[in-house]
């Protein structure tokens, strides 16, 4: 299961994440689109030193090799428009991507360990934003079998199994943990629910 840091900052952030990762936390996306390279840099020094591999940036990736991280994520723009992937990159990353159609996720290179494909239901953070098809009735098509699948949209308590049950590999959850009173506690209650399917 993974975990997308709110666009905006959110009161004691890096506690919750160092928090998060205590619990068993695989990966965290830092996705902060309005950070400078300063801002990202203070971000992820408060960020204990042993969870850092288990980052993943979206933004400033130049930053990476500095902080012992190897994930690195293209958003479909980015991905569109980068014509040297991956030879930028000095050191072997793992790359993800991000999808809104499964025509995108089929036709991706090979070298992305997995893509996101959202919005799956109704998202809980970005608002009318919400699924023009029915995406598990597009996963159906699926001919890309050398990247996972990652439902991102909308993934709460209530449909993580019914996503998990029809097709997609794993669940990205933004909203339901940031805009949760306790997202911690939040996240403990998906993770389990996640884990007794996946395991």
């Amino acid at each position: 299961m993974i975990v997308i840091t709110n666009p905006s900052a959110i009161s004691g952030e890096i506690g919750i994440i160092n928090s998060l990762f205590e619990e068993g936390l695989s990966l965290l996306h830092i996705r902060k689109p309005e950070f400078s390279e300063v801002e990202m840099v203070e971000f992820i020094n408060q960020i204990k030193v042993e969870f850092r591999s288990h980052l993943v940036l979206h933004s400033h990736h130049q930053l990476a090799e500095n902080f012992g991280i190897n994930r690195i994520h293209f958003s479909e723009k980015d991905r569109k428009d980068s014509h040297d992937f991956p030879a930028r990159f000095s050191k072997p990353c793992r790359y993800s991507t991000s999808t809104h159609s499964i025509e995108d996720f089929n036709s991706l290179e090979k070298g992305f360990e997995y893509a996101f494909l959202s919005p799956v239901f109704k998202s809980i953070s970005k608002k009318e934003y919400y699924p023009v098809k029915d995406l598990f009735e597009e996963l159906k098509s699926k001919t890309n079998f050398n990247t996972k699948v990652i439902a991102l949209g909308g993934i709460d308590l209530e449909n993580i199994k019914k996503t998990l049950e029809n097709g997609f590999d794993d669940v990205a959850l933004l909203g339901s943990i940031w805009n949760s009173e306790n997202p911690v506690k939040q996240f403990k209650l998906c993770q389990q629910i996640a884990h007794s399917y996946l395991a």
